[in-house]
């Protein structure tokens, strides 16, 4: 009956006909612009056909169909907002035909149905689940709502109050809490779903089923009055509020836009999805997110390559333990790799056990693992003090403490240990690696591997290349660390890396802000207020204010133009007076442990009296626009620097270690993609304008050139 490229529509007995999703090449089933229209085909011959009794809608691949095409998006997001209200419309108007078609309709949801997946779903008047699918509108993480009618039928399915819980959350719903929901019509085994549809469909067909009644349902308004649909919307704002806040509006718009859309009809409500569809899909969030959905597809591209070409790590092994190195083992152990942990001192190899302890406990009592998992994985860690063992590791961590002779005295001991092909790893967060590596008879298998702390909580690695490091030595650290569930970006060796290195400039820009008479706190709440997850002087505290002076000066000495060591240093201050933040509770705050054993933050008045003495003009009040100003444009500079220094390949990698390294704000999507948002133009104009606060704010010649050019460093 039709035969394209996505979908075809085969004849059954009785005049049933199959509407089959399958995307010839492709894996998987989504919406891009060739499905839809052909969508739109396959409706038009169905309804053009006398012979046609109901439809049976199914998919051929494991899941139905996984949502739109997000690659599309940011061509289609460059429109003016009215056209994309207009193009959304369009599209609901061809997702109306297949509803209003004069005969039922059955669909069959295998694997996952999400986004429009399941709002194409929802056309019909029957929905078939197996029992191991999956439904959701997730659209909310992307900074967006559902746009194909979803926030419409999902309301008149479901009701009100559990829509609005799906398109707020984004979470998805399996088959038992999918079905008292109304999305569905019941669940099946996954072998016995589409018989079970089909069967259903036969009775719809016999007039067994009102599936008229069901169709007209999604076509009236809700009962509801104005205020109890207000209530609801009311009950749950605050929760939005807290989860999304002010910078990614999508959840609270479509909340607002549900609850005047309850008394309306199909038509009505679906003239006020689609302007406040448009209205989010132009704003910074949607921006961001999107970009930040493709660079981690990017990236996982990049993973399997690597996977390829590396040796998996089958036995792994820690030299240093403690907090850092136990987090490491127990994140190793977890994901499935045994691990042998290696400290020259009992006492550290209790804490590093003791660590992995604890991070198993916490599993257990949140549900996530059975004690006897628990104490298998516990096993596979073993903590030792020699090297008995690591003759047959395939890579080692080595996680001592950050002092440049430290690393090579302990490496070229190591090396002595293991077999050569063992990839030896510095989880250094600064020191160079051919600095580190200049020991060592075989460099060729030595690279960084830079977790972050908390290691069980943090995604990022930097997995770092130096001069003489083969590309088989980083493939099988990248292998390693995609085993152990993280996010590994391969980076050039330099001082700092890339997220030190590009977070420096900003901890600078703050301590020049002090410097110049700025109060902390009022700093930390207007970059807290921009986004961040907390402060430069918060962070400092939560880093640990000796550990961020080390790198500091690091840093400082392979950046002595750019990033030069600050006079008046309320960092180094605070060190000087054994202030380190909540390590010892006392730093730019105070720090007193809650009923939790969490440490609650409060403030610190002599912090402040040490802090004037840097002050020679006294207490400054600074506008949080220019805070904001002071502490972003370092960070988008250095940023440009270290791309064009080809210390990552693409604003993808970069962007994307600043979000998980860093916490960068999700909304801006990383410094690159920020300096698109703000334009290059503008970027530059500021920099010019703080350009007396010295060579941080100087835009590269590049940048300048892309700013004059009107470039991105994304194409939309």
């Amino acid at each position: 009956m039709f035969q394209g490229e996505s979908i075809e529509v085969l004849p059954l007995q009785d005049g049933l006909v199959e509407l089959r999703f399958d995307r010839r090449g492709e894996a998987i089933n989504k919406l891009d612009a060739r499905t839809v229209d052909e969508f739109r085909q396959a409706t038009e011959r169905i309804a053009a056909s006398s012979d046609v009794r109901g439809v049976l809608v199914t998919s051929a691949k494991d899941v139905f169909i996984v949502g739109a095409d997000i690659t599309e998006f940011g061509a289609t997001f460059q429109q003016a907002e009215a056209d994309i209200a207009r193009g959304v419309r369009a599209s609901n108007e061809l997702f109306n035909a297949f509803e209003d078609l004069k005969v039922p309709s059955v669909v069959a949801i295998n694997g996952f149905a999400l986004g429009g997946g399941l709002e194409l779903a929802m056309l019909a008047p029957l929905r078939v689940m197996a029992d191991t699918a999956q439904v959701g509108v997730p659209e909310v993480k992307l900074g967006l709502f559902p746009g194909f009618g979803g926030t419409v039928r999902l309301s008149r399915l479901a009701g009100l109050a559990t829509a609005i819980d799906w398109v707020a959350s984004g979470k998805p719903a399996k088959a038992p809490a999918a079905l008292p929901g109304g999305a569905t019509a019941g669940a099946a085994a996954p072998e016995a779903r589409r018989d079970r549809a089909l069967a259903l469909l036969q009775r719809a067909v016999r007039g067994e089923i009102d599936w008229q009644a069901a169709q007209q349902r999604k076509r009236a308004p809700l009962a509801l009055s104005k205020q109890e649909a207000g209530a609801l919307v009311e009950a749950a704002r605050t929760q939005v509020a807290a989860r999304s806040g002010k910078h990614q509006p999508a959840a609270l718009i479509a909340l607002e836009m549900m609850a005047e859309a309850a008394g309306r009809d199909r038509a009505g409500a679906l003239d006020l999805e689609s302007p406040a569809f448009a209205r989010v899909a132009k704003t910074q969030a949607a921006a961001s997110l999107v970009q930040a959905f493709l660079n981690d597809q990017a990236l996982k591209k990049l993973y399997k390559r690597h996977a390829r070409e590396g040796r998996p790590v089958k036995q792994a092994a820690v030299l240093g333990a403690g907090i850092m190195g136990g987090g490491i083992a127990y994140t190793s152990a977890l994901r499935g790799t045994p691990v042998r942990m290696k400290d020259i001192a009992q006492p550290q190899l209790d804490l590093g056990m003791a660590e992995a302890g604890k991070q198993l406990a916490k599993q257990v009592k949140n549900g996530r693992l059975a004690q006897a998992k628990a104490d298998v994985i516990q096993a596979s860690i073993v903590p030792q003090l020699d090297e008995a063992g690591f003759d047959s590791v395939d890579c080692v961590v080595e996680a001592v403490v950050e002092s440049l002779e430290v690393k090579r005295k302990v490496l070229a001991a190591l090396e002595r240990s293991v077999k050569p092909g063992t990839v030896i790893a510095s989880n250094t967060s600064s020191l160079r690696i051919d600095d580190i590596a200049q020991p060592l008879a075989r460099p060729e298998d030595f690279v960084g591997m830079h977790f972050f702390n908390p290691v069980p909580v943090m995604q990022l690695v930097e997995v770092i290349q130096g001069a003489k490091t083969r590309d088989a030595a980083v493939s099988t650290a990248v292998g390693y660390a995609v085993a152990m569930g993280k996010t590994p970006i391969v980076v050039k060796d330099c001082p700092g890396f890339l997220v030190n290195r590009i977070l420096t400039p900003y901890i600078n820009a703050f301590v020049q802000l002090v410097a110049d008479g700025a109060d902390f706190e009022a700093v930390d709440r207007a970059m807290e207020a921009f986004g961040w997850p907390m402060g430069p002087a918060y962070l400092q505290d939560v880093v640990g204010m000796d550990v961020g002076a080390h790198v500091g000066d690091v840093i400082a000495a392979g950046y002595p133009q750019r990033m030069p060591a600050l006079e008046r240093n309320a960092v180094k201050l605070m060190v000087a007076n054994k202030r380190y933040g909540q390590k010892n509770g006392a730093g730019f705050y105070r720090y007193e442990n809650d009923p939790t054993g969490r440490p609650r933050k409060s403030a610190a008045p002599e912090a402040h009296a040490l802090v004037a003495t840097l002050q020679p003009q006294g207490r400054r009040e600074f506008a949080d626009a220019e805070i904001v100003e002071r502490m972003m444009l370092p960070m988008v500079v250095e940023a440009a620097h270290a791309l064009e220094d080809g210390v990552v390949a693409t604003p993808a990698e970069l962007d994307m270690a600043l979000l998980l390294g860093v916490g960068f704000p999700a909304y801006a999507g990383g410094a690159l993609k920020y300096a698109d948002w703000l334009g290059l133009d503008r970027v530059v104009a500021l920099c010019d304008k703080h350009a007396a606060l010295g060579a941080p704010y100087v835009p590269t010649a590049r940048m300048r050139e892309m700013a004059a050019r009107r470039l991105r460093y994304y194409p939309v």
